[in-house]
């Protein structure tokens, strides 16, 4: 039971229901090629909330969805927060084995998933003994949770609360060992939806356009979106042509884009810019942007990107970058992540947990009501997490002159050669501004003379050659001896996570593996 009823914020499923009151005749969603509006949208919820209960879920019981974007996608979401239930999405490009872990470890009873993963189905059953229901998003047969809505009487949208405080289980892309849970209650939940809707760079006419999966960054922007009666667009994938089609034809207003899928845009051959006309908002977020790539973004589309830098456990809000801040007469401003929102605490500490003196690097350090409750039955990581009352980003950074946040680099991605520490991030920022690279990554790869040796990953751009002398000698000119990579690799792309940031694990264990 939650301990102080006095203080408890409204449920993600009391904001769902009151906005399909409030725009009963607005467009909400567009995808798969239906449209619905909020009072259609609201009444599919509905169906799909009373089958679940049919099928015995009742509030406060566990629920994940494995699935690629479709509208039932956005409909399972809405459908657990008006039923109560605590969700839990997996990545659709994690392993089975990750997927398992969590389905035990947060104990999920009922599983949504995409078809096209059926083939794990009997899998998850045999290695998930808590796991009770399993349903398919299409598919036919009686577990498909689509087709069953489809057939179900209406019924009214009624909220329902769960006696326990926490709503979303978010787990982390479990690129250090085993994902961790990740604990958000309802107050964090809507904590952090005021704050996206009050003081991010809204468009006047809100349609919304996300390629990125809906169950995990990307529904963020659902809230926000529904708040303010706007319409929510949903592709699955993201491809340059494609992407400028779509908006083109649905005159979108605002999209939500990881740094590659920006690079993709800026580096598709004959891409016409007139698509984007309608273009007001790009939010971009995820992984840090190459300062160079940036401005050049800005040149071609105009004044039109947004910043977000947040984490999991501080969803999206730690800082923001407006729109107007995004300033070519001021590079600096392009290589920040901007200044903290208006209700959101960041210090700068370091290892004895005390602020560092201005310009110089410390931990990013984070407090308030949109910070998670803690990881999820790991006691001993969510103090250490939580260490002298601040939220441990992980995160090394530093503020400028104008109270902007500089994120150096992940304190886990430093590198150590030959007893120096390099920060990954200065190097990358380097190679970026040659124009014959698309993208990059540099990594430590153990070495018996260096401790780790600095390596530089590098994609050319299209028709382009990569010239590996000459870009060590231009980080050399810039940054130094110790900066300067002992080997320059190219390859035809990087690999990503599942929420699309570049995986140097991956990198790093592919490096180290051929030495």
């Amino acid at each position: 039971m939650v301990s102080d009823p006095l203080h408890q914020s409204a449920t993600f499923g009391d904001l769902f229901a009151r906005t399909v009151l409030r725009y009963t005749s607005r467009e909400a969603l567009v995808a798969d090629s239906k449209r619905w509006t909020y009072a259609e949208l609201g009444a599919r919820v509905a169906r799909m909330g009373a089958v679940l209960r049919q099928e015995g879920l009742k509030p406060g019981d566990t629920a994940a969805i494995l699935s690629r974007n479709c509208a039932d996608v956005l409909v399972f979401y809405l459908a657990a927060m008006v039923e109560g239930l605590r969700l839990t999405p997996l990545a659709a490009l994690s392993s089975a084995d990750d997927q398992i872990f969590i389905l035990n470890d947060a104990a999920i009873q009922a599983l949504v998933i995409d078809p096209s993963f059926a083939e794990r189905i009997e899998r998850f059953r045999a290695e998930a003994p808590v796991l009770r229901h399993v349903f398919t998003l299409g598919g036919g047969g009686t577990d498909d949770l689509s087709a069953r809505t489809d057939t179900a009487p209406d019924t009214p949208l009624v909220p329902k609360r769960a006696e326990g405080d926490v709503t979303m289980l978010f787990y982390t892309g479990g690129t250090t060992g085993r994902p961790k849970g990740v604990a958000h209650t309802h107050n964090s939940a809507m904590a952090t939806v005021m704050m996206a809707t009050s003081e991010w760079d809204w468009p006047s006419e809100i349609r919304v356009m996300v390629t990125t999966p809906v169950s995990h960054a990307a529904g963020a922007f659902v809230w926000p979106t529904f708040l303010k009666g706007g319409t929510f667009h949903i592709l699955n994938g993201f491809a340059p042509e494609t992407f400028a089609d779509y908006v083109a034809r649905e005159r979108i207003t605002a999209t939500f884009l990881v740094p590659t899928a920006i690079y993709r845009l800026l580096d598709a051959p004959g891409l016409d810019d007139g698509k984007l006309r309608t273009l007001e908002t790009v939010i971009y977020g995820a992984a840090p942007m190459a300062p160079t790539r940036l401005a050049e973004g800005i040149r071609r589309f105009g004044g039109i990107f947004m910043q977000l830098y947040g984490q999991t456990e501080a969803p999206n809000l730690i800082t923001y970058l407006g729109k107007a801040e995004h300033r070519l007469d001021d590079p600096e401003s392009l290589s920040s992540c901007g200044v903290p929102l208006g209700a959101v605490q960041v210090a700068l500490l370091d290892d004895r947990c005390l602020p560092v003196t201005v310009g110089e690097t410390g931990e990013i350090c984070v407090r308030g009501a949109f910070v998670m409750k803690g990881y999820w039955n790991r006691p001993d990581e969510t103090a250490q997490a939580f260490e002298g009352g601040w939220l441990h980003t992980g995160d090394m950074g530093r503020f400028d002159g104008k109270g902007r946040l500089h994120i150096v680099d992940r304190k886990k991605d430093m590198i150590i050669s030959g007893g120096f520490n390099v920060y990954p991030s200065e190097i990358e920022a380097v190679l970026s501004a040659h124009p014959a690279i698309a993208s990059c990554a540099v990594v430590g790869v153990p070495d018996a003379t260096w401790g780790e040796a600095v390596t530089a990953v590098v994609v050319a751009k299209q028709g382009q050659m990569i010239d590996k002398e000459a870009l060590r000698l231009l980080v050399r000119a810039q940054k130094g001896a110790v900066h300067t990579p002992k080997q320059v690799v190219e390859v035809r792309a990087l690999p990503l996570t599942a929420v699309g940031k570049i995986d140097k694990k991956a990198i790093r264990a592919k490096l180290t593996s051929e030495k």
